[in-house]
């Protein structure tokens, strides 16, 4: 009788198991597949890199960005004290007018208003972009329950001047790469 016990005790113990593993996968496996914003900047022609035009991108082929609010965050400028700040998005232009939505595979245009940020000594460094990181903060509707809310933060952008024309990109440039020596210059001859 104990040992029916036992064994029943053990089934039930490893059915309960299995059973959550199940849910576990589940979870993790919705979780990999919902949508997710993916960011990048027009070129710079003339005018500020702080003025430039950002994209948006739904790239879930399954699942759209509903009711999708961005922010822009100056993470920081090295050497200029100014603390972590977060404006909203302006310009946003989503391809339906007046609905903050993206369809997979759609894409949204916005402006950051950085400059607006940044006080007049800094401003007039031309080298405080080049010592800055900003990011992209996201919020909209978990698929199919909208009464819940993902965020998302962006990897850091970096301005990069290596391109043409320069843009944010999220690399950091290397501004003291030194190109590797020759060869025949690695062994002294």
């Amino acid at each position: 009788m104990l040992a029916r016990d036992g064994a029943h005790l053990l089934r039930q113990t490893v059915i309960a198991v299995v059973v959550l593993t199940a849910i576990a996968g589940v979870a993790v496996g919705l979780w990999s597949i919902r949508p997710t914003p993916a960011y990048s900047s027009e070129g710079l022609i003339t005018g500020s890199p702080f003025d430039l035009t950002f994209k948006v991108e739904n790239e879930s082929p399954w699942f759209e960005l509903a009711n999708l609010s961005i922010s822009c965050i100056v993470d920081h400028i090295r050497a200029s004290g100014l603390p972590p700040t977060r404006v909203e998005a302006k310009d946003v232009r989503f391809p339906a007018r007046n609905v903050p939505t993206l369809q997979p595979g759609e894409s949204a245009t916005f402006t950051c208003p950085f400059r607006a940020l940044i006080g007049h000594p800094i401003n007039n460094d031309p080298d405080i972009v080049r010592r800055s990181e900003i990011y992209f903060h996201a919020e909209y509707d978990v698929p199919f329950v909208r009464s819940f809310q993902i965020t998302h933060n962006s990897a850091h952008f970096f301005f990069d001047t290596r391109p043409i024309p320069p843009r944010w990109a999220v690399t950091q440039p290397q501004a003291d790469a030194q190109p590797s020596p020759a060869p025949d210059q690695r062994r002294g001859e």
